[in-house]
């Protein structure tokens, strides 16, 4: 058997002004200070292939228009809509009263594994990803409705945080 890769003018993508009218699929991103403009450029592009409603940039972040994090977003920045918050826990404390619940993707000591998580069917998310130094700001992960945790079997106990957005997106949206 032979088989041959797709051209890119065979994926029948959407449009960036398609994207923006697509149905809401109840997942909002935020990050909480992330240092790397190349993260928030990965974050962006899996939050497009995965559908993601809007990213909330908070703190430090990077935000568009940034040459490192279009090089690793390759347009995403133009897709999914996003905003900047100076406050990580006022972005969240709004999102909360937006009626969504807020996820901290966080080691903590209730934490629940992702691999035993599903989602609610109509409900909508926050998901919160942190520095990749701290994680998650511990007042944020306090005002969080609940944290979720990537299982993990090595001898290493953190992920990059482009490889966790990627793993915890694709597990949410793939349950939906």
């Amino acid at each position: 058997m032979h088989d041959r890769k797709l051209l890119n003018i065979e994926l029948g993508r959407m449009s960036a002004a398609q994207y923006k009218e697509k149905p809401d699929s109840g997942i909002v991103l935020v990050l909480d200070n992330i240092r790397s403009a190349y993260n928030i450029g990965s974050a962006f592009r899996s939050s497009d292939a995965f559908g993601v409603d809007r990213i909330v940039l908070c703190g430090i972040c990077a935000t568009p228009p940034s040459a490192e994090l279009h090089k690793s977003a390759l347009g995403a920045e133009d897709s999914v809509p996003w905003e900047h918050s100076e406050d990580t826990l006022q972005a969240v404390r709004r999102l909360q009263e937006e009626g969504y619940t807020v996820v901290s993707v966080e080691q903590t000591v209730h934490s629940v594994k992702l691999d035993r998580f599903t989602p609610e069917p109509g409900k909508r998310y926050a998901l919160v990803f942190g520095n990749e130094v701290d994680g998650v700001q511990q007042e944020v992960v306090d005002a969080s409705d609940f944290s979720l945790e990537i299982p993990q079997r090595g001898t290493k106990h953190s992920l990059n945080i482009s490889v966790s957005v990627g793993v915890v997106l694709w597990h949410l949206t793939g349950l939906r």
